[in-house]
């Protein structure tokens, strides 16, 4: 490609300051007239939204398949740990620098240039790829001797095992995530966000399997096999979950053309925004990696819980904040120089997201204990451990809306070519949270769940881990509670900054505000109801309480907060109208058949 014709694709440029009210969410086509992107939102919520649910699906089986005890600890951190490819090379650094460059040259018409940056990107993070698997397989060991020197040996052992096997199938996830950033360019949506379906079919299938013929070993034997077979379903449904989309990818990438060309004009902007995005996403495998090494100075149960509580707090995250921003970034990478469109989309981005998720937030503080009984509570993983992950969940839902939103105000700093300034945000949140976390997490492991019920057990400890015979004596303690916590107050941190880069980017007067402080009275009003509906429920069963008392309360905060003014508010209403009127109507109709 020519240096002339490369000076087309160039990086969003500041817009000017526009006071737009929190509108129906557009953007201009081609045509001048306004381009909805409801559409793509929809698409990649309902793609997320069978992948969520398949993954609780997941954590259902390894809740009672592998449990919440040391094995549970040695399989989700053998998760976590192979998981820096993910998080390093996947979908968050190729939203950053992969996906705006390759938009704008589909929108230019440029397929032949899009279709060879396409295939070199991948050539690279095919080789890139397969060198750090090749690395985590030699290095499982002293990795998790360097992360997780307090597991007992056995645990570590165990560790060592699923993550070698691990580190492979995470490896095929990063090129799915490429096939993913091509589809989401072309607005092809719903099969690269659904196809993790596949990955937690596959280690479902596998864990049921190792149950069923190994039924003659005792439990705890027993639930180390099925941990080996679910690390063995994360490769085959890794592997399945990119080949599954590269027929799409190849069908309307025809120019697509592999090869490891790093001099290309195009991939040198690509790498120079890949960089700060890398470490931007460095930064987020620190604070897993943090994370992880503190909670294994915890009691034994720890590493588990944290899972448990992570999968179901990043429900409603991926569910309408990804969603959301996923489909918007291209938008925004696209839209140069219609500043208002992009105001006001980012300004109903973020009403959408925060109605939906602080009621998520509401629901897992005041009926979490219901709803991880629900869905955790059978085989290996009991009542103690119910209220363990809800108090961990509570924790990190005080947090909800500020992490969530935060998605979509990174995605606008990248839209705008500014890749160094979430990266720098997230050194400090990584510092905080750590910070935060080791001043908590030793006086939460002072306490215990003893039948249902929260007790110190021993000394109270500050600042001091727990010694080797207590960490090992079984009892389901709360330190976790502790991270959780940290990781609350860095999220509002963040929060906090990005809203102010935004501005700054978006040379407004004041930062774009979400919809929290409008929809105070509902989201209180909801947390009364839902508290008083988990004390009066408590007597039902699990599969019945958790529901209904989502459902009432998810009513009362749609009506009140109806008068709000915010746009997901009223359509979440008039869908409920909707709703009432068909049963309404229905009941009449059997009414007069009668």
């Amino acid at each position: 490609m020519a240096e002339r014709e490369l000076t087309q694709v160039k990086p969003l440029a500041p817009v000017a300051c526009f006071d737009i009210p929190a509108v129906e969410q557009q953007l201009d086509g081609p045509d001048g007239t306004p381009r909805p992107s409801g559409k793509g939102a929809i698409l990649v919520g309902a793609g997320i939204f069978l992948s969520r649910i398949s993954g609780i699906g997941r954590e259902v089986a390894v809740a009672a398949f592998i449990g919440g005890g040391r094995i549970g600890d040695a399989y989700r951190a053998a998760l976590t740990i192979p998981r820096l490819l993910q998080n390093l090379l996947g979908e968050g650094v190729l939203s950053a620098s992969f996906i705006p460059i390759y938009s704008q040259l589909v929108e230019q018409g440029r397929r032949k240039d899009a279709g060879r940056l396409a295939g070199a990107v991948f050539g690279l993070l095919a080789v890139v790829t397969g060198l750090v698997v090749l690395a985590g397989w030699v290095l499982a060991k002293p990795l998790v001797s360097l992360l997780l020197w307090r597991l007992s040996e056995d645990t570590a052992d165990l560790t060592v095992e699923l993550a070698r096997v691990m580190f492979a199938g995470i490896g095929f996830i990063v090129l799915a995530a490429w096939a993913l950033g091509v589809l989401n360019a072309h607005r092809r949506f719903f099969l690269s966000y659904a196809a993790p379906v596949i990955w937690n079919a596959a280690q479902v299938g596998f864990m049921v399997g190792a149950w069923l013929v190994w039924q003659d070993v005792d439990a705890s034997t027993r639930a180390s096999d099925v941990a080996r077979m679910a690390a063995w379903g994360v490769v085959l449904g890794g592997g399945l979950q990119f080949l599954v989309q590269v027929p799409l990818v190849l069908r309307l990438v025809p120019t697509l053309r592999l090869s490891l060309n790093w001099r290309r004009p195009d991939l040198g902007i690509v790498l120079s925004r890949f960089g700060p995005a890398f470490i931007g996403r460095g930064v987020v495998q620190v604070s897993a990696y943090v994370d992880l090494i503190l909670a294994g100075l915890l009691a034994g149960g720890a590493i588990a819980a944290l899972g448990f509580a992570q999968v179901i707090y990043f429900l409603p995250i991926s569910l309408f904040a990804m969603s959301v921003a996923a489909s918007d970034l291209p938008e925004m990478a696209r839209e140069q120089d219609n500043s208002e469109a992009l105001v006001r989309r980012l300004q109903t981005g973020l009403d959408r997201i925060g109605f939906y998720v602080l009621f998520s937030a509401v629901a897992f503080i005041t009926l979490g204990g219901l709803i991880v009984g629900a869905l955790l509570e059978r085989g290996q993983f009991n009542g103690d451990h119910s209220v363990q992950v809800w108090w961990i969940l509570a924790a990190y839902s005080l947090g909800l809306v500020a992490s969530a939103s935060a998605r979509l105000l990174q995605n606008a700093c990248f839209a705008a070519g500014d890749a160094k300034g979430p990266a720098r945000v997230a050194v400090v949140r990584v510092a905080v949270a750590a910070a935060v976390g080791v001043v908590l997490m030793f006086s939460f492991d002072s306490y215990a769940v003893v039948d249902g019920s929260v007790e110190r057990i021993g000394d109270f400890k500050v600042l001091s881990p727990l010694s080797d015979a207590e960490r090992a004596e079984g009892a389901v303690r709360l330190g976790a509670v502790g991270l959780a916590l940290g990781s609350t107050v860095a999220a509002w941190m963040e929060y906090g900054i990005l809203r102010h880069r935004v501005r700054y980017l978006l040379r407004r007067r004041q930062p774009v505000r979400g919809p929290t402080g409008r929809l105070a009275i509902a989201g209180l009003s909801a947390a009364v109801l839902g508290a008083v509906l988990a004390w009066g429920f408590e007597p039902l069963p699990l599969l019945v309480a958790a529901p209904l008392a989502l459902l009432v309360t998810g009513v009362v905060y749609v009506v009140l907060g109806r008068g709000s003014g915010v746009v997901a508010a009223e359509e979440a209403a008039g869908l409920l109208e909707q709703i009432w009127g068909r049963i309404s109507r229905a009941a009449r109709s059997k009414s007069r058949g009668e």
